[in-house]
Parts: C-alpha cells; structure tokens; sequence
C-alpha cells in the first residue's frame, strides 16, 4: 500500500476480502491540516489471517428484549475487530420472544406482546449479518432455563409449581422440540455451500444443556414413576434429554454446541460431533480435546472468564486470556475459537453498547492474533485508540481505564486518554 495512488488487496473468500477492506478502512485518517484524507508511515504491507476461525460476541434476548435497531448496530460493530459469530441466546427462563408457525403459543413467554420477534425480522437480521460476513448462531437452550416455555404448551413442563427442566417423561416435549428445531434450523443442504432449509441458515446450532436441577422430576409423581418404570436416574434421564435433542439435531445435518455440563456430566457417551462450550473452569479442557470433541471457549485458564456482564472484569483481565494455555499445539487446533458472553441480567439496550466494547475488542484481538501478540503494555494504546474509532462510527463503547465497565469519563480529556 504506497503513500499515494491505488491500492491491492488479495483474498481466498470474499470473508477475506471483507477483512482486508476494514484493515485498509482503519488504516485511513483525516488530516484537518491539509484537509484530506492520508494513510500514516505507509507504505503497507500487510499478511493477515485469523488464528480462530470461530470468534463471536453471544448477546441475551430473554432477559431484557433487544429491539431490532439494536441488534443491527451490534453486527454492524462486529467485523470493526474482526469478528465474525453472533451468539443469539434466543430464550430463557424470563422469556421466550421468537416467533413460530409451527408452535403459535410459544411467544406467548415473552415479556410483553411487543417483546417479540417476527420471523421476517429474523430473516433480516440474518441476511443483514450475513452481508457483513457475521454468521448468526441461534440458542434455545433446554431442558433447563425453559420455564418461558410453560406459558404457551404447559403439557412440557412438570408441573404449574416446578416448571423446568423441562419434562422428559412426555412425548409432547419432544415432539414440541423437534417441531421447533425443524423449523428454525431445518435440514441442512447435502451439497457443501448451501444454506439450511430453516430460518437460521448456519450448521451450527446451540442447545444449551447448561444448569440442570432435576429437582423437579424427582419431585413430580407422573416423572418420578416414568423415570422408574425406564430404570432411569434423574441423572440418567438429564442424559436420555440432551442425547435425544442432540440427535434431531444431526439428523438434520447440523452441529449441535453445548454447555461445558453436557460433557462434565456425560463425557464419551456424546457424540463427537458435538461441539462442548466451556464456561467452567472445573472442565478439564485437555481432557475435553483427547476425547474427540471440538470446542468453543469463554473461560480462560489463568484469569477467569470472557463474561462481558462481569463489569468490574478490566480490559486487561480479559486479554490475558490464551484460549489454549498450556494446551500442546495438536490440541489446540480442537479449539474452534470463543465468545465474549453479554449476558443480560442487568444489561439492556440503554446499556449495550458501552458494556460490550471496548473489552471485546480485547478478546477479538486474542482470537484473531498470533499466541505470542499477548503484552498488556503495547495492546494498551491500540484499545485506547479502538476505543475511540468506535465512537467515530458512533459505537456508545465506554472509557477503558474506568475501574468498572460502561461508567461515564472521570474528568473532561481527550477520548485517547480514557
């Protein structure tokens, strides 16, 4: 790239060539000076790739409702560091705010009747992050965390009193659930390159299988005799749950992801083709890889978690996460890639933006860089500066010296200094 005249850029996808495209965009500064626009200490030239193929940013809908508007400024934010996943934990226990034809009263869960998604708008949402080259990962995470699920098919959940996991004694659960999945995911195409039937159009699709208290089973008369009358454990039947929706999921070609339980409690009675997401750092990550199963990370092994709601979890923290810590390189190339998690329990979209970034501009850079771009010291001045780029483009991301997340500047200054 010379100080003047055109400019290349060679790329494998046109993925790539969006990469390369913003690289050249942050690359360019206005010169108040001269009036014009200049390219600093060019000229360039840059070979680039990403370490992780997988890196995304998950945001909650079920806890707070996210409008439409909002979650289109967050993909539009993504691909500025290089990230290219939106985890969309669709539902919870608060709410469940998705449209489905097959399933009508299921969004009755949701908070409010103008809480919710049509499926036109999802359509548009995908479409919009997929132009941007951000693929759209849904969850519906189930058995547990599914008492939204109640209010619309009572029939699925153990009683009015004990709500969730959801019931595994009843047919009506899974044929609900496969229903559901049908429709959203859909059967995925035979030829490589093709999208699914369903709504969301990715092969990845994420069925939690996280905090399960089966509690309510053991204490439900009607769950408690099927249980024992299939000489099954609660345990046992947690298993029987997440194997059989694990399995409509691959039968339609798709790669189911689940919470770091799902393995801790099953291991190698999976299926490899399951993707394990760690959250836990009691899950034995080397342990995970030896036995086939590829992963996705937010949970660091030295410093704690990539948990964006954590906000008095500095910058700092977050970037000396290595995704493969004292993992030997063969294993390493299991780990798909990871998350920055924005749960939402005390995040709504008054609050989005200056929570997410510029922390997961430091997880970006981890998962994009090479293992040995890892000083604290020299990334500094880069999220400072990234901070203020994104305030440029209008992204509401707070100061990244404050001691807690998204709090408004100390004193007045220069954004760079924040």
């Amino acid at each position: 790239m010379p100080h003047s005249g055109p400019a290349s850029l060679h790329a494998k996808t046109p993925y790539g060539a969006l990469r390369g495209l913003e690289t050249f965009s942050q690359l360019v500064t206005f010169d108040f000076d001269t009036a014009s626009y200049v390219i600093n200490e060019g000229p360039w030239k840059i070979e680039d790739s990403p370490r992780f193929a997988h890196r995304g940013l998950m945001i909650d809908t079920s806890r707070y409702f996210l409008p439409v508007s909002a979650i289109k400024a967050t993909i539009d934010a993504l691909p500025y560091a290089k990230l290219n996943v939106l985890h969309w934990h669709m539902s919870d226990s608060p709410s469940f705010p998705l449209q489905s034809k097959s399933r009508v009263k299921l969004w009755q869960g949701s908070w409010s009747p103008s809480e919710r998604y049509l499926q036109t708008e999802v359509a548009d949402i995908i479409e919009y992050a997929r132009l941007r080259g951000v693929r759209v990962m849904l969850e519906i995470d189930m058995p547990g965390h599914a008492a939204s699920w109640c209010k619309g098919y009572p029939e699925v959940c153990p009683s009015d009193s004990c709500r969730q996991p959801l019931n595994v004694a009843s047919n009506a659960t899974f044929e609900l659930v496969s229903d559901l999945l049908l429709e959203m995911t859909g059967r995925m195409a035979s030829k490589p390159g093709l999208p699914s039937t369903g709504l969301f159009k990715d092969n990845f699709v994420h069925l939690g299988g996280d905090e399960v208290n089966t509690s309510c089973w053991t204490q439900t008369p009607s769950i408690k005799k099927w249980l024992d009358k299939q000489n099954m454990s609660a345990k046992d039947g947690y298993k029987y749950f997440v194997e059989r929706v694990a399995e409509m999921a691959l039968s339609s070609g798709h790669r189911p992801v689940q919470w770091s339980e799902v393995y801790d409690n099953f291991q190698g009675k999976l299926n490899n083709r399951t993707v394990i997401h760690v959250w836990k750092t009691n899950t034995d990550i080397s342990e995970v890889i030896s036995k086939g199963f590829d992963v996705l990370l937010n949970v660091g092994y030295v410093k704690g978690s990539w948990y964006l709601d954590n906000i008095d979890v500095p910058w700092k923290q977050m970037y000396w996460n290595e995704p493969c810590g004292a993992l030997v390189p063969s294993l390493c190339q299991k780990v798909l890639g990871g998350h920055g998690e924005m749960w939402g329990e005390k995040v709504d979209v008054s609050t989005l933006e200056q929570t997410v970034w510029p922390r997961m501009a430091a997880i970006a850079e981890r998962l994009w860089s090479p293992r040995e771009i890892n000083s604290v010291e020299s990334a500094l001045p880069r999220i400072q500066w990234f901070r203020c780029f994104l305030n440029s483009r209008g992204v509401k991301a707070g100061p990244i010296l404050n001691k807690l997340a998204r709090t408004t500047p100390e004193e007045p200054g220069s954004c760079f200094h924040q």
